[in-house]
């Protein structure tokens, strides 16, 4: 197995492009690749391109009449037709739709190959993570689920047990749907309450069906939840369920919506508790999957002051070269911001917070709302799994 992370990329994926007014502003792609390279991490890890999905692998996941609305809609974005959630507000249909839509995917399946493969222990693809998408519509800025398609790909090529852990502001409800009676794929998602935020799905009652009984964990957090609650949340349920399933491969879905600054949602998670999880998740891999590791993208609007430091951290931290918090952004990096953007970039690499939490271990508090969405996702999921709550 290759010592090097891989990091998938191709220009074209700033091709997925709803128009300059939809908050999925595809700079926020050149931007990120753009601070990789500032600090040097696309000579620490092997950088690789894939081809676009075609059309049966497509099928693992989406049902063949969508592909072919999509492709109709990429071909004529008027002719969009909205029974597949084409040329809607959220997913304006645009040229060439159908053709970056199957890059990403294919970005994200040729991650999940190298790592099944041995080719290497870690591969991002901070491009996908587009995780709202149906086997049969489009939604959520999402039009081919990327995450669903490589877990798909890993269990055709004989994976018996894929964890995947969704840390999006929003659920990652496509997923999960993919899934939802499969035992051989358990979703975690931690997200905003679905009173609050769409797609209004992920309660703790969900939980799959069938032979999937168990298999889908979610936990909905308060609007307003912060650093400490945020990782005492992922940190209660997370590692608890890794340990019991064993995963041969970890996937992991690290939207950066959840951040402060986001104006799409309502949870106020500083840049430093994203880069605690994302550490979290790279131990976690090590720990429970035998290094196996698939990192993807996902979420994020405020797409200069988050989005790229954010990512570059995730890249940082899958190529075992971390990018010092404290570090000061490359000045050119910062140039390349406001000649694209003509805004001013950040400074520094952190929001100038320590991440820290209350273990669930030592206690919770029964009165406190953070807790109390803990302790209903636990109620929920564990004793399905065999575990105490």
């Amino acid at each position: 197995m290759s010592g090097r992370a891989q990091l998938m990329w191709d220009d074209a994926v700033t091709g997925y492009d709803f128009g300059d007014t939809h908050p999925m502003d595809p700079v926020r792609l050149a931007l990120t690749m753009g601070l990789v390279r500032a600090f040097g991490l696309d000579t620490a890890v092997d950088l690789r391109s894939a081809r676009p999905l075609g059309d049966s692998s497509l099928r693992l996941v989406h049902r063949q009449d969508y592909v072919a609305a999509v492709r109709a809609a990429s071909a004529n974005p008027r002719a969009a037709d909205q029974n597949y959630g084409l040329g809607t507000v959220d997913d304006p249909a645009f040229t060439g739709m159908h053709e970056a839509s199957a890059l990403i995917a294919g970005l994200s399946v040729g991650a999940a190959e190298a790592v099944w493969r041995g080719e290497t222990e870690h591969a991002v693809n901070f491009t996908g993570g587009l995780h709202h998408a149906m086997p049969g519509s489009a939604a959520g800025f999402c039009v081919y689920n990327d995450p669903a398609l490589a877990i798909a790909r890993l269990l055709e090529l004989g994976a018996e047990r894929v964890a995947y852990v969704d840390v999006d502001v929003h659920h990652g409800d496509g997923v999960q749907a993919a899934f939802w009676e499969d035992p051989r794929v358990l979703t975690i998602s931690l997200h905003e309450h679905p009173r609050t935020l769409f797609p209004q799905t992920g309660w703790p009652e969900e939980t799959g069906a069938g032979a999937g009984e168990g298999s889908a964990v979610n936990v909905a957090l308060p609007a307003g939840t912060g650093d400490e609650g945020w990782l005492r949340a992922f940190h209660a349920v997370v590692p608890e369920l890794l340990a019991e399933f064993r995963p041969q491969v970890l996937v992991t879905q690290h939207g950066a919506d959840t951040h402060f600054e986001d104006p799409l949602a309502h949870l106020a998670v500083s840049l430093d508790a994203q880069r605690a999880v994302m550490e979290s998740c790279h131990r976690l891999a090590h720990d429970h999957a035998d290094g196996r590791w698939v990192a993807l993208g996902g979420g994020g609007y405020a797409v200069v002051d988050v989005v790229p430091r954010s990512w570059t951290h995730l890249v940082g931290i899958a190529a075992h070269a971390p990018v010092d918090p404290e570090s000061v952004v490359p000045p050119s990096w910062r140039d390349l911001v406001y000649a694209r953007t003509r805004q001013l970039g950040p400074g520094r690499m952190t929001d100038g917070r320590t991440p820290s939490w209350k273990a669930w271990e030592d206690g919770y508090d029964p009165a406190d709302r953070l807790d109390q969405a803990v302790l209903a996702s636990r109620k929920a999921a564990f004793p399905l799994r065999g575990l105490l709550t």
